[in-house]
């Protein structure tokens, strides 16, 4: 299969907010409390696992990539919405960063 740049790119921003999400997870059990509430910890999960999806839809060459970007890039700026909302926590701006610049990624990609 041959990419594109722009294909490549979004393939790396959903990886990175996958393995960013699922990290955010573990910091946010272990910190208890609002950021273990089970609403925000399966948003997390959701996004990390929509990244997993856009990203093996591009890698696998599948035209209809679009659509996982549309969902992914929804669920990115859901997520980061989240955790803009607990900003006095060093991993949350990291994560909220991820998941903006993958939304941003996914939306272009999508055509949104």
């Amino acid at each position: 299969m041959a990419t594109t740049p722009s294909i490549d790119s979004c393939i790396a921003a959903c990886t990175a907010c996958q393995r960013i999400c699922i990290e955010t997870v573990g910091h946010c059990l272990a910190r208890g409390g609002a950021y273990a509430e089970p609403k925000h910890v399966n948003l997390l999960l959701a996004c990390a696992d929509i990244c997993a999806t856009s990203a093996n839809t591009m890698l696998r060459d599948v035209e209809l990539h679009t659509a996982t970007c549309a969902a992914c890039a929804q669920l990115c700026g859901a997520c980061a919405s989240a955790c803009e909302g607990m900003d006095d926590d060093e991993a949350m701006p990291r994560c909220a960063e991820a998941c903006r610049r993958c939304e941003s990624e996914c939306a272009a990609m999508s055509g949104e």
